[in-house]
């Protein structure tokens, strides 16, 4: 049951676009913003909803830290903005694990950040992870394991 208010009231929306039969298998979304703070929540959602945005990188020590499963193809997400509103759905459609100096440029391109590059993506997420792995007491590395997962929007708030 989604104990989201807002999130629940979408994935209703969502659920009654669907034939019945395909929305009686769906498996419950995750409910979440992206990012650290309600800015950058704010800055990758809007990404999501004009379609820039198609993929996320998490490490898996936060996962584990968390208690949270590793996202797999064919999982929903249900996406928050900065003040905790939904924006959008979007459903998982790929998902592999990289060493964060091996992630590929073509992954940076579809995280649709900064100008795209893998030299950005890099710098960001450095930055990003780095705060994040001091939120669990780790330092993170150039080898540290990095959920890379693609996915598509499948629906949008209002």
């Amino acid at each position: 049951m989604i104990e989201h208010t807002g999130a629940a009231a979408l994935w209703s929306e969502y659920i009654a676009t669907l034939p019945a039969d395909e929305s009686d298998k769906l498996p419950e979304p995750e409910v979440y913003g992206f990012g650290d703070s309600p800015e950058l929540a704010d800055e990758l959602g809007a990404l999501i909803k004009q379609g820039i945005k198609t993929a996320t990188a998490d490490l898996i020590w936060i996962t584990e830290y968390e208690s949270r499963p590793i996202p797999k193809s064919g999982d929903y997400s249900i996406i928050l903005d900065g003040a905790g509103d939904p924006l959008c759905i979007i459903q998982t459609t790929d998902v592999f694990i990289a060493p964060y100096d091996e992630v590929p440029p073509e992954f940076a391109y579809d995280e649709g950040e900064g100008d795209r590059s893998l030299d950005y993506w890099r710098q960001a997420h450095w930055r990003y992870f780095g705060r994040r792995c001091a939120d669990i007491g780790r330092k993170p590395t150039l080898t540290m394991p990095v959920i890379c997962e693609h996915f598509q929007l499948v629906y949008r708030a209002g």
